[in-house]
């Protein structure tokens, strides 16, 4: 049966950005049919199950280009004898410490919860970095589990490092590895597999040469850079050269890699992400949250970088993301022009991108043919809305809770803030249990 999502401001998010005053969207299977008016479209599909937007925006579900789920139980843990004064000792701390201590369950329920989210969010795409050092072999499957029974469209990888000895390094390229197989395998476009890689600094030449050797063609690396100052230290210190310039000379960088943070990166380090095509995403709230600094984001988009928007684990609320990222870069350059129009660029033009350079399906945009990934948010304005100024509609007037329906996929998830289909309350009562137990082990 066809859907019809209606009686909204229609944002397509094409080229050029169109806005619907009173738009819909027809949904078959898991494509968009037609876009158009919600009065043609009803008339023209009459036997079309129809979802009233209620005067509110349709728009293209969001994507998070760089997100943690084993994060997700960190809420409230506090953890004996923390009290972090760099971010090295908030890595070691307190997210190896974490990781550490994840078994299969808590990664697995790690994910519902967080894909859970992202469904109330209206995050509809997820690319993400995941680290369990106490249950490494079979974790990505059970992400991939977790987000085949919420429906949600994602990206996996596994954070090699050599930060716990070799052998399970070796576990971690080795579950990458299979995982890029099995993705590769599946053919319904909502499972893609990377291989992801910690950060510079604790990663060997040795390790990142055999993650090349165990990454397919055609498949890019996930990899932290430069997030710390200690990552370029460390690499200045041990190689005699700067992250980028290491990660270029191990072949590392390239059209399908996504370096995630890119903060302490100077000019000639722009030159090779700009010239080897590298995807950069910048994680605001993360940032600083840690204390590591404001990556030069105006200054990357000006070049041409193809920079997107991500949440780090943080939240995954991705317009909560979206205004942090437009008041850091005009506080940090003392610019009340900066970062209107990159900031948006960021979220919806590059991370649909992003979402290109892996997945077959077009992504981010309401138009035919394109994938049937659409949310729709109870925002009402009070004042005109049009294509030339939705951005700032959204911006100040909506959150991540404006959404109300969420389509992923063709396959309705949410509609009218409930849920279709999935038990939120058994979800969240089982990752109180779960997170439970980890924080006992994590504290004796």
């Amino acid at each position: 049966m066809l859907l019809i999502i209606g009686n909204g401001r229609l944002i397509t998010r094409g080229l050029p950005n169109e806005l619907i005053e009173n738009g819909a969207v027809v949904i078959e299977k898991t494509f968009i049919k037609e876009v158009g008016d919600t009065a043609v479209l009803r008339d023209k599909y009459q036997t079309a199950r129809f979802i009233d937007a209620r005067g509110g925006v349709i728009m293209p579900g969001l994507i998070n280009a760089h997100n943690h789920i084993y994060s997700a139980f960190a809420r409230g843990l506090s953890v004996k004898g923390y009290a972090p004064r760099s971010f090295p000792e908030i890595l070691d701390g307190l997210w190896w410490t974490i990781d550490r201590n994840l078994q299969l369950e808590d990664t697995y329920l790690s994910a519902m919860y967080t894909y859970l989210e992202c469904i109330k969010n209206g995050c509809t795409t997820v690319f993400d970095h995941h680290a369990s050092y106490g249950g490494i072999r079979g974790s990505l499957f059970r992400i991939a589990d977790a987000a085949k029974e919420l429906g949600v469209r994602t990206s996996l990888c596994y954070e090699v490092s050599d930060r716990d000895g070799e052998e399970k390094m070796r576990e971690a390229v080795a579950e990458n590895a299979d995982f890029i197989k099995f993705a590769m395998a599946d053919k319904t476009d909502m499972i893609k597999g990377m291989m992801g890689l910690h950060a510079s600094f604790t990663l060997s030449d040795k390790t990142m040469e055999l993650c090349k050797e165990n990454t397919p063609q055609g498949i890019g690396y996930h990899i932290h850079v430069a997030e710390g100052i200690e990552d370029v230290n460390d690499s200045l210190e041990k190689y005699g050269k700067h992250v980028i310039n290491r990660l270029f000379d191990l072949g590392i960088l390239g059209k399908k890699t996504i370096t995630g943070h890119c903060i302490h990166v100077g000019e000639k380090e722009m030159d090779i992400i700009k010239e080897t095509d590298t995807m950069v995403v910048h994680n605001p709230e993360s940032n600083m949250g840690n204390a590591v600094g404001i990556p030069p984001c105006m200054e990357m988009v000006r070049r041409g970088i193809l920079l997107g928007l991500g949440t780090d684990g943080y939240t995954n609320d991705m317009l909560e993301s979206e205004k942090v990222a437009n008041i850091i870069h005009k506080h940090e350059l003392k610019d009340p022009g900066a970062a209107w129009s990159e900031v948006p660029q960021m979220l919806f033009q590059n991370n649909a991108a992003m979402c290109a350079r892996s997945f077959e399906t077009k992504i981010g945009v309401l138009e035919t043919g394109a994938a049937a990934d659409v949310i729709v948010s109870d925002y009402i304005p009070q004042t005109p809305m049009t294509a030339d100024n939705c951005d700032g509609h959204i911006l100040f007037g909506m959150s991540g809770r404006s959404v109300v329906t969420t389509v992923i996929n063709g396959v309705v998830k949410m509609e009218n803030r409930e849920l279709v289909d999935i038990d939120g309350d058994e979800i969240l009562a089982k990752c109180r249990e779960q997170s439970a137990g980890l924080w006992k082990r994590i504290n004796g």
